[in-house]
This record gives C-alpha cells, structure tokens and sequence, in this order.
C-alpha cells in the first residue's frame, strides 16, 4: 500500500531554485558574459538539485523496475525511502542517522569551516563572510552525478580565464599569489609565511 509521496513538490522545487538562485545573483552580481555563463551553470545545478530532491528524482525513474522487483514492499515515494542507498545497503531506521548521512553532514560542516578559514585567510579581512545555509537533505542523484563533470569543466575553464584577468590587472602580486597557493588540491597545513 502506498502512502503519500513525498515527491512532486514542484512549489518546493521552485521556490527553492529561486532563493538560492536569487542568493548567488546578488553575492556574484554578474557584469560580464563569463559571469553569466558561471551562473547559469549554477542555476542549472541547482534546478537538478531541488527536482531530485522534491520533484521526482530521476534516480527512482531510471531503478524503478529493479526497485520494484528487487524491493516489492518499500514504497520508494515515501520520504525516507528516498534515500537510495539506506535502502540497498541495509540500514535500518531513519535514514537522516545512517553512517552515510552522519558522514556527509560531518564533511559538510568541515567544508564550510575550511572554506570560511580558507577565505578569511586569503582576504586578510573577510571575518564577517556571510555563512552558508544548507536546506536540503537528500543524496545527490543521477542529474547531480551527470551535472558534476560538466560543471568541473565549466569552472576549469572560468578560472583559467578569470586567472589571465588577475594576472593582466594585478601582475606580479598575481604571480607570487599562484606560486604560495595550489590551483586545485588545497594544502592541508597553513602555510602562515606564505600569508604574510
């Protein structure tokens, strides 16, 4: 028996996409064709996101036959058996105590101190950056996982064009930024003389 789905929220979907949207706009302020090109791959992202997340993820479209046959008496509608992976790998309970979720908001939080550290190291100045909110819960799905590699080629391409910018407008000062600071892979220790 199937209760009532905690999908097609398409207010929610909507709603969602354009706060977060709106919140990049106004933090961005985008004035060239790069800057919008940036965006619109966000608003993309995010518009993936929040379907997978209140619309129908397209992660239940494309398993349902094996879900159903595999797993005749879950109703994957429902709310907590939308996350996949609680469900295959065996947990029990709610799935918002799993190892895999507890894992990933533990990620999440470290990666918000890290980036707040990280910026406020780089500026010299940014103590009061405003600090992210997150909203969702649900594991990322099938657009998420295709949107992923072509959003890394997006901003592999922006930063390598944002870098000549930098090095045309800011020169040496740039040039001695790039040789203290890795492009990619982030350092693990502070380098504080790097920082003076």
């Amino acid at each position: 028996m199937h209760g009532e789905s905690a999908y097609g929220l398409w207010t929610l979907v909507i709603l969602n996409s354009v706060i977060f949207i709106f919140f990049a706009f106004s933090f961005v302020k985008p004035k060239t064709k790069s800057d919008w090109r940036s965006l619109g791959a966000f608003s993309a992202f995010v518009v993936a996101l929040f379907t997978e997340m209140y619309g129908f993820p397209l992660s239940l479209y494309f398993f349902s036959g094996w879900l159903a046959e595999r797993y005749p008496d879950i109703d994957f509608l429902a709310h907590n058996n939308g996350h996949l992976l609680h469900t295959i790998l065996g947990f029990e309970g709610d799935p918002h105590w799993d190892p895999l979720h507890i894992a990933s908001n533990i990620l999440i939080v470290l990666g918000f101190f890290y980036f707040r550290r990280r910026g406020a190291s780089c500026t010299g100045h940014n103590k009061q950056a405003p600090w992210p909110v997150r909203v969702g819960t649900r594991a990322a799905g099938i657009p998420t996982l295709v949107l992923f590699p072509v959003l890394a080629v997006v901003y592999m391409r922006l930063a390598k064009r944002e870098e000549q910018v930098a090095l045309k407008e800011f020169g040496d000062i740039y040039r001695r930024y790039m040789e203290s600071t890795p492009a990619w892979i982030p350092r693990l220790t502070t380098d504080t003389q790097n920082q003076t």
